[in-house]
């Protein structure tokens, strides 16, 4: 009896799921639950070209993303394998592997805001940073019981990025400058009132709702229209498990510590809140421990990028996240949260009094 060879393990997996009319569903499947499906350059690279190939297939109608395991939809991206192409020598004269990293993953996130077909993202567990990235751009981002997204790249030396110039400035009020500067975590509920979501659906319902896109006739269907129908029915059978929006409840104290004329005042009148218990103390904790340079680099990013397209905004970004691996905070950050594991980094400025504007503007620059 020949056994067949066992494939080996694959971070992103390709299924299609067959639909009642013959047509197709694609489907990408984050596969490193130990990682938290952490998003790698490997990944980009199967996912991009697997992306632009549904976008030409005409049995393709709509295309599906989600990961494997309970914890997280994607934590981020490999931040690790970042951190060893800042500090380790590099060969060649070319682009860095962190500079690859960036340039894919934002083509990457372009392609898929930019995508001419239906993408459901079912966000079930953590997204954080890149994965954000991955689902912020679907046309169908659906959320449940156990979504926990956060930008949290301040607290590591670098500044929200994979398009939030152009997202966190779309969210209610100053509720996205808030998030990127806090790195304040979202529940579901938060999720869909900021923008960062459409749908929030329980997770065992799951299995229902992709029957039930599956039974569809597609033939001279709108797809967008199918994909609409059929999350809306799921949704409202999940109506009693939805939580409360802590962003939404808290929207007027928000607007009022992020209104300052300058980012120091602002940062001392978020700072004040974190004395309590509540969300808004937890949301604001992290601003003690966060890198001053990241602080200035999100406030100069969301006001440099207020009127600017989404091409334009990922363009500045990519100019911006290039600096940032030259310039040593954000090797620094990671080091003291995921390598030497100590949470006492040491950053270029300890305030934002003290900085220099020549050094922020200098992550600006090309």
């Amino acid at each position: 009896m020949s056994h067949q060879p066992v494939k080996s393990h694959q971070p992103v997996v390709f299924e299609e799921w067959k639909t009642a009319d013959g047509a197709v569903i694609a489907v990408a499947r984050l596969n490193t639950p130990k990682a938290l499906n952490a998003l790698s350059l490997e990944m980009i690279r199967m996912l991009a070209p697997q992306l632009k190939s549904w976008a030409e297939d005409d049995r393709v109608r709509a295309v599906w993303i989600e990961a494997e395991g309970d914890k997280a939809f994607c934590a981020g991206g490999d931040i690790v394998a970042l951190y060893r192409s800042m500090t380790e020598p590099q060969s060649g004269g070319g682009a860095s592997a962190g500079e690859t990293f960036f340039t894919e993953e934002y083509e990457l996130d372009y392609l898929i805001h930019t995508y001419p077909k239906p993408i459901i993202c079912w966000v079930h567990g953590i997204a954080m940073g890149g994965g954000i990235g991955i689902l912020a751009g679907a046309s169908h981002r659906v959320v449940t019981e156990t979504s926990m997204m956060a930008m949290p790249e301040t607290s590591i030396g670098l500044y929200p990025d994979v398009a939030a110039g152009w997202f966190l400035n779309r969210a209610p009020g100053r509720t996205g400058l808030f998030l990127g500067l806090t790195g304040g975590r979202m529940n579901a509920a938060d999720a869909i009132f900021v923008g960062l979501a459409d749908r929030f659906i329980k997770h065992e319902e799951k299995t229902a709702v992709v029957a039930d896109l599956a039974a569809h006739n597609w033939q001279g269907e709108d797809a967008f229209a199918v994909v609409g129908g059929v999350l809306r029915q799921h949704e409202n059978q999940s109506a009693d498990a939805l939580p409360e929006s802590q962003v939404r409840a808290h929207l007027d104290e928000i607007n009022r510590v992020t209104d300052a004329d300058s980012l120091a005042k602002m940062v001392a009148q978020m700072k004040e809140l974190a004395g309590g218990d509540g969300w808004l103390a937890k949301s604001t904790k992290p601003l003690a421990f966060a890198s001053p340079t990241s602080l200035a680099l999100c406030w100069q990013h969301l006001q440099n990028c207020r009127l600017d397209s989404l091409r334009e905004v990922l363009d500045k970004e990519l100019v911006l996240s290039k600096n940032c691996l030259i310039n040593g905070e954000f090797a620094e950050g990671v080091r003291a949260l995921l390598i030497d594991k100590d949470k006492q980094p040491r950053w270029r400025y300890a305030s934002l009094e003290e900085m220099n504007s020549e050094w922020i503007d200098s992550f600006f620059e090309q």
